[in-house]
């Protein structure tokens, strides 16, 4: 069962028996992190059976028509004394999204939990590009990233050494101040870690708060905001905030975003997204885990969890068809919850699956979804725009990012614009 609705009362379709009824492992839900386990373990060799309650794949990594992701917001909204989901704890439907239901009740498909651009480079892509799960999805290009300047434009990041040369907003001055400091990390990612170099950033430097390297470096404040907010990401503003950005975690960040750019041919900025939204991240590893043997249950919550008499360790679950499975191994996604073990006796079997609780984030992000008739830039239709702490309003501790994306990554009919 879900935390906040009793999938169990759902109704169960009339699936026959599951065969066989013992697996090497069994995994609920069919989240991003559960699907890859599912394709690895399959991969390897390992019998598994992988079961989701909901009657869409992805959880809480889902990309959903309007009225799903209605129906799924307001239903994980709702609180319960079972297991209060705080990722939905207060949701705002507009009218708007009523009457382009209306309109085009089929032509959406709007991420649950935010959309997730990918670095080129990042380690996820290298993930599906080994595992095989690349074939069985299509990204697109990011087109550009924006950034809200001191004088309220949007002005383009320069992220790249043409870039840089290309940039009308930036003096003579921060031109040359930025090539420097880009030849600098360059210069300090490329040397071995035993070689003694001028290049090399010294560890004192690494440890230290990298808006204090940057200030060091003497960068001007607007070329300091790039670097922290466009290309680094900080998530809060790094001159007053506790969640302060180390020198050697910005650079790891550089490099990053460094190396993602033009690494594919048809994406020549640094992000990808998804074509069809972020739910077919975790679809392309079920594909995968299809392929290699893995059988997949949709509609099924599990209403007990199975445990040895003796021993009181976990040999199994019981369906809300009535059969019961068993496995050596369970994997559960941390936004289910099972209601009790058959066994009252071990208690800690089910303390232990409590303790997953997501109420224990340090931090919440507010989060909307616009939908409009035209593009915040006429040329473009897919960009990153970022509005650094303090750049909207004096209380403004965090950055605010904005994701535009248009009907040719087929999340929204053609014309229209999230």
């Amino acid at each position: 069962m879900t935390g906040n609705e009793s999938e169990s009362e759902l109704p169960v379709p009339p699936y026959p028996p599951i065969e066989p009824t013992a697996f090497d492992l069994i995994v609920i839900g069919t989240g991003l992190p559960e699907s890859v386990i599912s394709a690895a373990a399959s991969a390897s060799g390992k019998s598994v059976l992988h079961l989701d309650p909901n009657p869409f794949y992805g959880s809480h990594f889902s990309s959903l028509s309007i009225a799903d992701l209605t129906h799924f917001l307001n239903s994980h909204s709702t609180p319960s004394s079972v297991c209060p989901d705080p990722l939905y704890s207060d949701v705002e439907i507009s009218n708007y999204a009523s009457r382009l239901l209306s309109q085009h009740p089929r032509n959406f498909n709007l991420d649950v939990s935010g959309p997730r651009v990918l670095f080129c480079a990042d380690h996820a892509v290298d993930l599906m590009l080994k595992s095989g799960a690349s074939h069985y999805l299509e990204f697109k290009s990011i087109d550009a990233t924006f950034m809200l300047d001191a004088d309220a434009k949007l002005c383009s990041v320069p992220d790249s050494r043409a870039a840089i040369f290309k940039d009308k907003s930036l003096g003579l001055m921060e031109k040359n101040q930025l090539m420097r400091f880009f030849k600098l990390v360059q210069g300090h990612l490329s040397l071995d870690e035993s070689e003694e170099n001028d290049v090399r950033i010294s560890e004192e430097d690494l440890d230290s708060p990298f808006a204090d390297f940057l200030t060091k470096m003497k960068l001007s404040h607007k070329i300091k905001s790039i670097v922290l907010y466009a290309i680094a990401m900080a998530d809060y503003d790094q001159e007053v905030s506790e969640y302060v950005l180390k020198t050697r975690d910005g650079i790891n960040r550089l490099a990053l975003y460094n190396s993602s750019i033009g690494r594919f041919q048809n994406a020549l900025g640094a992000l990808i997204y998804p074509i069809y939204g972020q739910g077919e991240l975790p679809q392309a590893f079920c594909r995968r885990a299809a392929v290699k043997g893995c059988l997949y249950v949709l509609r099924m919550p599990v209403i007990s969890l199975l445990t040895d008499q003796n021993s009181g360790s976990y040999k199994g679950v019981r369906l809300a068809s009535g059969q019961d499975i068993l496995s050596h191994k369970l994997v559960l996604d941390p936004s289910f919850t099972v209601p009790g073990s058959l066994a009252s006796s071990h208690q800690q079997l089910q303390e232990s699956f409590q303790a997953f609780s997501l109420s224990d984030n340090k931090g919440k992000v507010a989060r909307g979804i616009c939908i409009t008739r035209s593009s915040l830039k006429p040329d473009l239709s897919n960009f990153l725009v970022i509005f650094p702490p303090r750049s909207l309003f004096p209380e403004q501790v965090t950055s605010i990012r904005v994701l535009q994306l248009g009907g040719n990554l087929a999340v929204c009919p053609v014309g229209i614009f999230m």
